[in-house]
């Protein structure tokens, strides 16, 4: 699809079809790159998206079972 750039106060700027904005996911906000000579437009993410997919929490985990045994188990003196 073809579009003109259009002169916003000192800016440019294009109009966006609804039907992309729908079907990329783009809302109020929209993180702009180069690539090369092009732009590219994608949605801003959430930065934590998706951290607990797949966490079970009936699941007990030893968070330091697969840290290596210390040789010196005697305790430190400072």
């Amino acid at each position: 699809m073809r579009t003109s750039i259009r002169k916003i106060g000192n800016s440019r700027g294009i109009l966006i079809p609804s039907v992309f904005l729908t079907d990329s996911g783009i809302g109020d906000q929209v993180d702009i790159l180069m690539e090369g000579n092009a732009l590219l437009i994608r949605p801003v993410q959430d930065l934590r998206a998706g951290w607990f997919e797949g966490y079970d929490s009936s699941v007990e985990v030893d968070p330091l079972g697969d840290l290596p045994v210390d040789d010196d188990a005697q305790d430190w003196t400072w």
